[in-house]
């Protein structure tokens, strides 16, 4: 076999092993994210807020993180009329590629679940559902922080403080737009 079939195999062989853990990753789409977190509901709504400047100064000092936009959608679940809970998508860059994962709080506002519908990076930069569930009954008087209450990830700890930034932000708006805008 000649030395240039040789490298070039080794070659092709590392493009595709590159390729492979660099392939996005898209787990739920929102509906199907939504009926995972309601299966009660009898109705699940939404409501799209654009923030002032005031009420993004507040969530951004609230959730010490910037906000990537000044629109806010909410999405609210029924059941008998009755609020059973609210969701929330955050989207934001963990290295350089995006990730988007979904918050759904209780009618009191703490975290009953986080699921991830995309994440863009390698998929070994993505912590696993466990990790994440550290992030259940948490409140927006929990401090998060990655390496406080909440653990780092050996190899993903660029994904954890992006998750944790994401989930003070889902509460900080939870705090400024449902429950002092009651």
């Amino acid at each position: 076999m000649s030395s240039r079939l040789i490298i070039g195999a080794v070659t092709l062989l590392a493009v595709l092993h590159v390729g492979i853990g660099a392939e996005a990753k898209v787990f739920y789409s929102r509906n199907e994210a939504l009926e995972l977190a309601f299966p009660d509901a009898d109705e699940v709504g939404s409501e799209t807020f654009v923030l002032n400047q005031q009420q993004a100064d507040q969530i951004q000092n609230l959730s010490k993180s910037p906000l990537e936009s000044k629109l806010v959608k909410i999405y609210k679940a029924l059941r008998d009329g009755n609020v059973i809970g609210y969701a929330l998508i955050d989207v934001h860059n963990v290295r350089t590629l995006p990730e988007a994962f979904m918050v759904v709080l209780t009618p009191a506002g703490e975290v009953r679940s986080l699921r991830v519908l995309a994440f863009h990076e390698p998929l070994e930069y993505k912590p696993t559902q466990r990790w994440y569930q550290q992030f259940d009954n948490k409140s927006k008087d929990a401090p998060l922080r990655v390496g406080g209450d909440v653990h780092g990830v050996v190899g993903a700890t660029l994904s954890a403080r992006a998750t944790t930034r994401g989930v003070r932000r889902a509460l900080a708006l939870y705090e400024v737009l449902i429950h002092n805008g009651r």
